[in-house]
């Protein structure tokens, strides 16, 4: 019977449970078919738990609620795409119930189920059942109700799993589009599989290994990035915080670019530093503007280069001119990002569609920004939870617009005006949107059938406005099909950008019949370069 666990065991759980993930990834990815099936969820879980696996092994000494806040700071760092920003959530209301301890057993876990479950909640607006949140409401419900009836985790474990795949189970009966395509959730799956990796330790003692390719991959990676990257300090400090409970986050966000081999622990009263960099200075610069050093040392790891000592230290780089308004955009594509350059975007976060910017994207990019005002324009329905979590962890007026197309964002930068203040330039690009229609053309992953609309695999999407619309066998049908769900008596002008799969000449030809076609409409065609969509289209 295994009554309670400590932190080396805990850690060990985690990391099974992400590895048993990213083993599953394209498995995930695959049920993923709405709202588009072009699916990430598989892909965006896993690099969010990806994300914390070298803070746990750096922790394992630790107690359980050093390894769970750990979990937590790193997957909020990490998260990626909805999926991954529930899944930090779950993480994050854990961290609650794990608070002070060294050691947890049952009753601790069975709280933390609670508490991570109403955590997710609280973080979606709209909550939806037949979700991941329904599978981890479900497991919290059995946890709690075994709580005072189970002593050994083990056990506890096995009935929590089961509750858990039963509620996945279900999934499709709660949510018609999962029924309608013959699949589970996606989001559910991939937490299950995370727990069930969990269990796994729990029960045989042995961590799930990644798969031998995955191994390969990650092994050619370190092996790069060690003959790469070459820090002569070892750099460790305490911080004492001048106000307690505040959130160190932009101190690691400072300095974890100037280095490598970092710890962080950022508790109630004091932070914690370790990090091999060749600019120590700007480590405890950084470290005096959250509070007094208590602690510091400092190691030279090559001596026998002593020309180091009097060069390794780089002031830190000038900021960027303050102003009263700043921008900051999603987008992938040289001809897209060049073009939102051009109507002032000043930082661009590459990303998009099966490859969803992180939590930590978004704060480098607002950290790199210097402005009274900062509007960020995610152009991705599952970015815009991701862009909102970043924009929660600093003090400044930092603005979501809910964009859902880099063709949106296009809109708004196009009616921004300086002079206007900051609540009425969104309201304005709030009705730019409104006012603009959008289209997105796309591949098909597999076969489905989405909202009565029979799709077969390697078809053209049609999605306007974050809506499946029509599947064509031939691209040239498919952005036709488009244009007839968006043009109507009041529009006026057509905007296309072409992707990196379309040639200059295809793209030609189409601006033409659609010229031919509404005549009274001005056709735009540009060179977006983006991949994944073959055409982005929007109508005015």
């Amino acid at each position: 019977m295994i009554r309670e666990i400590n932190g080396s065991i805990l850690v060990n759980m985690f990391i099974s449970g992400a590895n048993n993930l990213i083993n599953h990834t394209k498995e995930v990815d695959d049920m993923n078919v709405f709202p588009v099936p072009d699916g990430d969820t598989g892909t965006n879980m896993s690099m969010t738990m990806k994300s914390c696996v070298q803070g746990l092994r750096a922790n394992e000494n630790s107690g359980v609620y050093e390894i769970i806040k750990s979990v937590a700071n790193d997957t909020l760092r990490g998260a990626r795409g909805n999926s991954g920003v529930i899944l930090s959530q779950l993480m994050r209301g854990m961290k609650k119930a794990f608070e002070g301890a060294e050691v947890c057993d049952v009753k601790i876990w069975a709280n933390a189920f609670k508490s991570a479950s109403d955590c997710a909640y609280r973080a979606v607006m709209k909550p939806t059942e037949g979700t991941i949140l329904t599978v981890a409401r479900e497991m919290a419900q059995c946890a709690i109700e075994y709580e005072s009836q189970v002593e050994d985790i083990e056990e506890f474990f096995a009935l929590v799993t089961d509750a858990g795949n039963k509620a996945l189970a279900k999934t499709p009966e709660l949510l018609p589009k999962l029924k309608q395509a013959g699949v589970v959730d996606s989001g559910g799956q991939g937490l299950m599989f995370i727990v069930e990796g969990m269990y796994y330790y729990i029960s045989k003692n042995k961590i799930i290994e990644l798969n031998s390719a995955l191994q390969e991959e990650n092994k050619a990676s370190a092996i790069s990035e060690d003959e790469e990257i070459k820090f002569a300090y070892c750099t460790e400090c305490i911080v004492e915080k001048n106000e307690k409970n505040k959130s160190a986050f932009k101190f690691k966000a400072a300095i974890e670019v100037i280095g490598d081999s970092m710890v962080f622990v950022d508790d109630d009263d004091i932070v914690k530093v370790h990090i091999h960099t060749n600019t120590p200075d700007v480590v405890l610069s950084e470290a005096l503007k959250v509070g007094s050093l208590s602690s510091v040392k400092i190691e030279n790891m090559r001596l026998q280069h002593s020309n180091i000592v009097a060069n390794a230290s780089l002031a830190a780089p000038e900021p960027k001119p303050y102003k009263k308004y700043a921008f900051i955009s999603v987008a992938v594509g040289d001809g897209i990002v060049s073009t939102l350059k051009e109507l002032g975007v000043d930082y661009v976060i590459e990303g998009g569609q099966t490859m969803n910017p992180s939590t930590e994207d978004f704060c480098k990019a607002i950290e790199s920004v210097n402005a009274e005002n900062i509007f960020v324009f995610p152009n991705n329905k599952n970015i815009i939870m991701t862009a909102q979590q970043a924009s929660d962890i600093f003090d400044s007026n930092i603005i979501v617009i809910p964009t859902t197309s880099v063709t949106q964002a296009l809109s708004s930068m196009l009616v921004f005006d300086e002079d206007l203040s900051p609540d009425e330039n969104a309201e304005a690009f709030g009705e730019a949107v409104s006012a603009s229609k959008s289209a997105q053309i796309t591949h098909a992953v597999r076969d489905t059938v989405v909202d009565d609309i029979e799709i077969k695999e390697g078809e053209y999407l049609v999605i306007v406005d974050g809506k499946i619309k029509a599947s064509d066998k031939e691209l040239s049908q498919a952005v036709c099909d488009a244009c007839d769900n968006m043009v109507d008596d009041d529009s006026s002008v057509v905007t296309i950008f072409y992707g990196e799969d379309v040639s200059k000449e295809d793209a030609e030809a189409i601006k033409e019949d659609l010229e031919e076609k509404y005549d009274e409409c001005d056709v735009y065609l540009h060179s977006g370069g983006q991949p994944v969509y073959h055409y982005l289209i929007s109508v005015e």
